[in-house]
Protein backbone atom coordinates (compact mmCIF):
# COMPACT_ATOMS: atom_id res chain seq x y z
CA UNK A 1 0.00 0.00 0.00
CA UNK A 2 1.46 3.59 -1.04
CA UNK A 3 2.11 5.82 2.44
CA UNK A 4 1.05 9.75 1.75
CA UNK A 5 2.92 12.19 4.41
CA UNK A 6 -0.23 14.74 5.33
CA UNK A 7 0.97 18.44 5.61
CA UNK A 8 0.09 20.85 8.65
CA UNK A 9 -1.87 22.93 6.33
CA UNK A 10 -4.21 20.59 5.20
CA UNK A 11 -5.37 19.29 8.97
CA UNK A 12 -5.71 22.53 9.83
CA UNK A 13 -8.31 23.10 6.94
CA UNK A 14 -10.18 20.16 8.12
CA UNK A 15 -9.88 20.43 12.08
CA UNK A 16 -10.98 24.27 11.60
CA UNK A 17 -13.53 23.94 8.63
CA UNK A 18 -11.60 26.89 7.09
CA UNK A 19 -13.43 28.72 4.66
CA UNK A 20 -11.55 28.49 1.71
CA UNK A 21 -10.32 25.11 1.59
CA UNK A 22 -11.94 23.11 4.18
CA UNK A 23 -13.59 21.58 0.67
CA UNK A 24 -10.43 20.92 -1.36
CA UNK A 25 -8.73 19.51 1.91
CA UNK A 26 -11.18 17.20 3.30
CA UNK A 27 -12.30 16.29 -0.68
CA UNK A 28 -8.10 14.94 -1.07
CA UNK A 29 -7.75 13.60 2.67
CA UNK A 30 -10.63 11.14 1.90
CA UNK A 31 -9.45 10.30 -1.81
CA UNK A 32 -5.98 9.41 0.09
CA UNK A 33 -7.79 8.04 2.69
CA UNK A 34 -9.50 5.38 0.35
CA UNK A 35 -6.41 4.19 -1.42
CA UNK A 36 -3.27 4.90 0.61
CA UNK A 37 -2.02 5.07 4.38
CA UNK A 38 -1.78 8.35 5.54
CA UNK A 39 0.95 9.14 7.62
CA UNK A 40 1.97 12.17 10.03
CA UNK A 41 5.56 12.83 11.87
CA UNK A 42 6.54 15.04 14.72
CA UNK A 43 6.72 18.19 13.03
CA UNK A 44 2.91 18.22 11.99
CA UNK A 45 1.67 16.76 15.20
CA UNK A 46 3.24 19.58 17.00
CA UNK A 47 2.35 22.06 14.31
CA UNK A 48 -1.23 20.66 14.75
CA UNK A 49 -1.07 20.36 18.53
CA UNK A 50 -1.07 24.55 18.79
CA UNK A 51 -4.77 24.45 17.62
CA UNK A 52 -5.98 22.21 21.13
CA UNK A 53 -5.48 22.57 24.45
CA UNK A 54 -4.94 18.83 25.72
CA UNK A 55 -2.89 16.00 24.22
CA UNK A 56 -5.89 13.71 24.08
CA UNK A 57 -7.55 15.78 22.06
CA UNK A 58 -4.90 15.69 19.70
CA UNK A 59 -4.60 11.86 19.73
CA UNK A 60 -8.49 12.01 19.01
CA UNK A 61 -8.40 14.32 16.21
CA UNK A 62 -5.19 12.36 14.96
CA UNK A 63 -5.64 9.19 15.63
CA UNK A 64 -3.45 6.01 14.84
CA UNK A 65 -5.84 4.20 13.69
CA UNK A 66 -6.06 7.31 11.08
CA UNK A 67 -2.74 8.72 11.32
CA UNK A 68 0.17 6.34 11.06
CA UNK A 69 2.76 8.04 13.26
CA UNK A 70 6.51 7.82 11.45
CA UNK A 71 9.49 9.61 13.05
CA UNK A 72 11.43 11.19 10.78
CA UNK A 73 14.74 9.44 9.81
CA UNK A 74 17.98 10.87 10.47
CA UNK A 75 19.24 10.89 6.64
CA UNK A 76 15.40 13.22 6.44
CA UNK A 77 16.97 15.76 8.84
CA UNK A 78 20.25 15.71 7.14
CA UNK A 79 18.46 16.31 3.78
CA UNK A 80 16.22 19.00 5.76
CA UNK A 81 18.99 20.86 6.47
CA UNK A 82 20.90 21.06 3.29
CA UNK A 83 18.15 22.00 1.58
CA UNK A 84 17.19 24.72 3.86
CA UNK A 85 20.67 26.38 3.37
CA UNK A 86 20.26 25.91 -0.61
CA UNK A 87 17.06 27.67 0.18
CA UNK A 88 18.71 30.27 2.47
CA UNK A 89 21.53 31.31 -0.03
CA UNK A 90 19.19 31.57 -2.81
CA UNK A 91 17.97 34.55 -0.70
CA UNK A 92 14.72 32.28 0.20
CA UNK A 93 12.42 34.34 2.42
CA UNK A 94 13.40 34.64 6.44
CA UNK A 95 10.24 33.84 7.46
CA UNK A 96 9.91 30.35 5.68
CA UNK A 97 9.99 27.62 8.66
CA UNK A 98 12.48 24.53 8.81
CA UNK A 99 9.65 22.70 9.23
CA UNK A 100 8.54 22.62 5.96
CA UNK A 101 12.13 21.38 5.08
CA UNK A 102 11.98 18.79 7.16
CA UNK A 103 8.40 17.86 6.41
CA UNK A 104 9.61 17.48 2.78
CA UNK A 105 12.59 16.28 3.01
CA UNK A 106 10.45 13.06 5.12
CA UNK A 107 8.14 12.53 2.29
CA UNK A 108 11.19 12.43 -0.35
CA UNK A 109 13.68 10.03 1.85
CA UNK A 110 10.61 7.75 2.72
CA UNK A 111 9.17 7.64 -0.79
CA UNK A 112 5.80 9.02 0.29
CA UNK A 113 3.48 11.38 -1.67
CA UNK A 114 3.02 14.49 0.33
CA UNK A 115 -0.84 16.33 0.54
CA UNK A 116 -0.49 19.61 0.76
CA UNK A 117 -1.93 22.54 -0.49
CA UNK A 118 1.08 24.54 -0.14
CA UNK A 119 3.51 23.19 -2.41
CA UNK A 120 5.62 26.18 -4.19
CA UNK A 121 9.01 25.31 -2.61
CA UNK A 122 8.89 21.49 -2.77
CA UNK A 123 9.59 21.02 -6.68
CA UNK A 124 12.37 22.78 -6.15
CA UNK A 125 14.37 21.45 -2.74
CA UNK A 126 12.65 17.87 -3.13
CA UNK A 127 11.48 16.92 -6.98
CA UNK A 128 11.28 13.69 -6.64
CA UNK A 129 8.25 14.31 -4.25
CA UNK A 130 4.85 13.07 -5.81
CA UNK A 131 3.22 16.15 -4.25
CA UNK A 132 -0.96 15.86 -4.36
CA UNK A 133 -1.67 19.84 -4.21
CA UNK A 134 -3.88 22.33 -5.66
Amino acid sequence: MSRVLVDTNVLIDVLTEDPVWFEWSARHLDACAKRSELCVNPIVYAEVSIGFQRIEELDEALSPASFVREPVPWEAAFLAGKAFVRYRRARGSRGAPLPDFFIGAHAAVERMSLLTRDAWRYPTYFPTIELICP
